[in-house]
């Protein structure tokens, strides 16, 4: 599937709605239903996550998270997003929701409103479960929405590595992220039973081109087919087109409602400043400043020597960390004298990543 995602036409498309294993890109729902709940108030950036039993036994890929740690939830999203973490996709859902089949149904919801038609989740890491299914039009859509929704996220698919609170992770897309012209995301996914499956993203100029597949051999075949539908894009796409932003879903979380109309087209190359806000004029006059009085501030606490002791622990596991992983280039790098050695195996199926792999808004990102 191929569209051009300035206007979500269709460029290219070829068994789009067919119904398969969606593998990790089930978490591209995962976390623009985060996205949305940050947005909306429901939960913060800052929110300490208690990891449950059942997202720390979850399979690889994962972060390696314990039972009953506590992590910041913007932490998980990074290791969702950049390492397609399983425990990370599964924490989110309980934070959100409470539990992942309650979430699951809000996935649904979601999806309906974004007019995924042929798509249904069970789970928010997108792990082989009977029932789950989507097709390559629903996450083309999926994908989309991810881009202009919440454009001040994006940057996250796009990293080749991250911090993701316990140790920096690598992405699971940056094969191709560092081998095609433009590209900027979006997810991998990847089971035994999906496949070797990709949505990406890229951008050359002021045109921007989303290509989907399912089903690939392998990383190398599937990144070959999606740089192959990514110049079909390219080249049938117009130089100049008008950006149509995708309508927002209704909310229908436990936050506050800040329902927003979907924006106006406007030029995709144009560097025009958005049109400035309304201003409102009081029929009455204002006869004081309602400034709020200042509050005192409270004298900082003395940190505890349990604090202190575990945040000395923490500095000395990171160093003894970057002094092993400097131990290893350095061995990678010495040189070896070449022996003779037999033909090289085919590689064995990565491990279920699931899976393993702009547009500009100062917004805070995780």
């Amino acid at each position: 599937m191929v569209i051009d995602a300035r206007t979500g036409k269709v460029l290219h498309s070829r068994n789009a709605d067919t119904r398969l294993h969606p593998a990790s890109l089930t978490k591209m729902m995962t976390l623009y239903i985060v996205f949305q709940a940050v947005e909306h108030g429901e939960i913060s950036l800052d929110t300490m996550v208690t990891i449950s039993k059942r997202a720390a036994a979850e399979p690889p890929s994962k972060l390696g998270l314990k039972a009953g740690q506590r992590i910041q939830l913007r932490y998980l999203i990074r290791a969702a997003a950049v390492k397609s973490a399983n425990d990370a996709a599964t924490a989110l859902a309980e934070a959100i929701s409470g539990s992942v089949p309650a979430f699951a149904r809000r996935m649904n919801r979601t999806a309906k409103d974004l007019g995924m038609t042929r798509t249904t989740f069970k789970n928010a890491n997108g792990l082989t479960q009977s029932g789950h299914y989507s097709t390559a039009r629903d996450m083309t859509t999926l994908g989309r929405h991810v881009l202009y929704d919440y454009p001040q996220y994006y940057n996250l698919f796009s990293r080749i590595t991250t911090n993701a609170g316990v140790r920096t992770v690598k992405n699971t897309n940056r094969r191709f992220l560092n081998s095609y012209a433009g590209a900027d995301g979006i997810k991998t996914g990847y089971t035994s039973a999906a496949g070797f499956n990709l949505v990406a993203s890229a951008q050359r100029g002021n045109e921007r081109i989303i290509a989907t597949v399912f089903g690939g051999r392998s990383t190398a075949s599937r990144n070959a087919k999606v740089a192959e539908l990514l110049d079909l894009g390219f080249r049938r796409a117009p130089s100049n087109a008008s950006l149509r932003r995708p309508s927002l879903p209704p909310y229908s979380g436990s936050g506050r409602s800040t329902a927003q109309p979907s924006a106006p087209a406007v030029s995709a190359s144009s560097n025009a400043a958005p049109p400035a806000g309304r201003t409102i004029r009081l029929v009455t006059a204002v006869t004081r400043s309602p400034r709020p009085t200042p509050r005192p501030v409270p004298e900082a606490e003395q940190p505890s020597e349990a604090l202190i002791a575990a945040i000395e622990s923490e500095v000395d596991s990171a160093v003894e960390q970057v002094v092993e992983e400097a131990a290893v280039e350095v061995a990678e790098a010495a040189p070896v004298v070449p022996i003779a050695r037999p033909a090289p195996r085919p590689d064995p199926a990565p491990a279920a990543e699931t899976t393993t792999a702009t547009a500009p808004n100062p917004a805070p990102t995780p």
